[in-house]
């Protein structure tokens, strides 16, 4: 299985398409179609019909919709630009992600 350096509820900035700039986090991880879905980014409406049984009301929902993973970069919070990810150990022997700009550990 592929690994990613984002992570759910992770705060990520996204970097192409029509949400470009917009921040958000991230409420899944799609590995399968490596993709991500972003908290109020992409949002689409879904018509959906209504289910007596499931007692759902039926009308037009908005949605988020997946965008891919190369489209959205982690957020860094101590220079709160996106940040390209580095691995380091710490000195208790934990392995830490890292801003690569400003060298801030990313919890």
């Amino acid at each position: 299985m592929k690994t990613y350096r984002i992570r759910k509820d992770d705060k990520v900035v996204v970097t192409t398409g029509k949400d470009k700039g917009k921040v958000g986090k991230i409420l899944k991880i799609l590995p399968k179609r490596n993709a991500v879905l972003v908290e109020k980014v992409n949002m689409v409406k879904r018509h959906t019909k209504a289910n007596p049984y499931a007692k759902t009301p039926g009308g037009i929902i908005e949605k988020e919709s997946p965008l891919d993973i190369s489209n959205v970069a982690l957020l860094c919070d101590g220079c709160a630009k996106p940040a390209k990810v580095g691995y380091k150990y710490t000195a208790d022997g934990t392995k830490v992600r890292f801003c690569k700009k400003c060298n801030h550990e990313i919890a």
